[in-house]
């Protein structure tokens, strides 16, 4: 496989890993609510229902691609130049820096002087990250240095 099919199967692995970690978070963080949000809508909802969430997902894809472009070029740089295949390496990868994203490099020591446990947001935003590391692995992390 040539370089420029590389960084192109890259390019549209990250898109799908941000729009899967989108759709994570929108339906993690609204679901606790999703009953207050649309009940005045009534039993046609269903329609407006979905509309809101794929909007929310796209926008929020958008908004994730932005602000993670940096750290997750810097990590898939490291990973491609390594040869890493493992999905655990990419699901925990994608884990870590949702988080970090989220919360800054110091989220695990904030996160046990809570009380224990990592809270509802942070469990949401990891596992945002680690769909969106998981997709990634799906679609291009599978052959990564295959190039080589």
């Amino acid at each position: 496989m040539t370089a420029l099919a590389r960084i192109a199967m890259m390019i549209v692995g990250y898109l799908l890993a941000c729009l899967a970690a989108s759709i994570v978070l929108t339906i993690g963080t609204l679901t606790p609510e999703w009953n207050e949000l649309f009940g005045a809508f009534g039993a046609q909802s269903r329609e407006v229902q979905s509309a809101t969430l794929w909007t929310l997902a796209g926008l929020g894809a958008v908004v994730i691609a932005a602000l993670g472009l940096l750290p997750t070029l810097f990590v898939l740089i490291l990973a491609e130049g390594l040869a890493l295949r493992s999905v655990v390496v990419y699901g925990l990868l994608g884990g870590a820096l949702a988080l970090a994203a989220a919360y800054g490099l110091d989220f695990l020591r904030e996160a046990g002087s809570a009380g224990g446990g990592l809270g509802r947001e942070r469990e949401v935003f990891a596992a945002a990250g680690i769909a969106g590391g998981l997709v990634y692995w799906l679609f291009a992390g599978r052959n990564a240095g295959a190039w080589k």
